[in-house]
């Protein structure tokens, strides 16, 4: 029986003028890019650590919508993942903001949709989801599974 902890990760999915926040990453294999977001604490609402993750990372505000994607990772690493994706609304830059960089954050992008499919965004799996949600195209909710070592998507 596994006894990790299941950890719930609030993501945000924010879209500008045809292009998505995201954060920038360097680590040994070099330059990718997440989501911003990031754990739940006890007591905070999910859009509510999404709001919160997205201020800390980017200094940018949003407004949460709804549910965009539910996507895994139930091996390699300490817990098991569940990432909750959240659509939000840009509503500006917060200059006094409190920022806090993960470990192998380098900077904020904003990655051109129309070519998401081969940018090094992971989960891979919401490389094309969020290219289909974009352009009103049918897309999965439940992206299923996705760890470290995973071939990656790109069609």
């Amino acid at each position: 029986m596994d006894t990790r902890p299941i950890r719930t990760s609030a993501k945000a999915l924010v879209i500008r003028d045809g292009r998505m926040l995201a954060l920038r990453l360097r680590d040994a294999g070099g330059e990718f890019y997440i989501m911003p977001g990031g754990g739940q604490r006890a007591g905070e609402l999910l859009p509510e650590a999404a709001r919160r993750e997205v201020l800390e990372e980017t200094g940018i505000c949003v407004r949460v919508e709804g549910l965009a994607f539910v996507i895994e990772g139930a091996h390699g690493e300490p817990f098991h993942r569940v990432d909750l994706v959240f659509r939000c609304d840009y509503e500006g830059e917060d200059a006094g903001a409190a920022r806090h960089f993960d470990i192998n954050q380098t900077g904020v992008a904003w990655l051109d949709i129309s070519t998401l499919n081969t940018a090094p965004l992971y989960p891979s799996r919401l490389r094309r989801a969020v290219m289909n949600l974009y352009e009103s195209k049918p897309h999965a909710v439940y992206l299923g599974n996705e760890e470290a070592g995973d071939p990656e998507v790109t069609d």
